[in-house]
């Protein structure tokens, strides 16, 4: 690994763990075992390792979703689980990203729900026809739905006494989602459910 992509990572899980306001390029150096003024050398700027870092999160998980996506397994909340845990610290720094709306924040959330349409639109081409409204509107959903895990992990740890993104608990949120996605099959098919149009001609 290159001094530059050491100093990055390093600036990755500094930032989730301290904020952005919070991690100084003293601290980062130090985490990734270099001199401030290589670190300088690298990034002139505070804003431009943030900068690095968020193409660099970006980059990672929306080409892990739309692996997914694209093999049919987005909805598998084992698959979810493992893709967020395999990134524990991208996660974190995502998390954060997320809640402070911030550019790297908007980006993944747009690949979260690009990779959930391309996963509807795929599975069920009838009922979220590519490029309609219902496909997107319901790809926002289900990228909240996701993201929220990330986003409130703080409340979701205090509830469970764990910490849902650390990959030694990746098998208790998995199985979690499953039994929601399970309910949420059984609401559907029950006669309290609406019957959309659509499904009615839907194999």
């Amino acid at each position: 690994m290159t001094a530059r992509a050491r100093i990055r990572d390093a600036a990755i899980r500094q930032f989730a763990d301290r904020g952005f306001a919070g991690a100084t390029m003293r601290g980062i150096a130090a985490a990734a075992g270099v001199s401030v003024g290589l670190v300088q050398y690298h990034f002139s700027s505070k804003q431009e390792l943030r900068r690095a870092c968020d193409d660099a999160v970006v980059e990672r998980f929306g080409s892990r979703l739309s692996r997914q996506a694209h093999e049919g397994l987005l909805s598998d909340p084992d698959v979810m689980a493992a893709v967020i845990h395999a990134g524990e610290p991208l996660a974190r720094y995502l998390a954060r990203a997320l809640s402070e709306e911030s550019e790297a924040g908007n980006r993944m959330f747009d690949r979260l729900a690009e990779a959930a349409e391309s996963f509807l639109s795929t599975t069920w081409p009838r009922r979220f026809p590519p490029g309609s409204r219902d496909a997107a509107d319901t790809a926002a959903v289900m990228a909240a739905m996701h993201g929220g895990l990330v986003v409130l992990n703080g409340q979701v740890a205090r509830r469970l006494g764990v910490d849902p993104l650390a990959p030694d608990n990746a098998a208790r949120i998995g199985t979690a989602m499953s039994r929601l996605y399970i309910a949420l099959g059984g609401f559907a098919e029950s006669a309290r459910a609406p019957v959309l149009p659509e499904d009615l001609d839907e194999p």
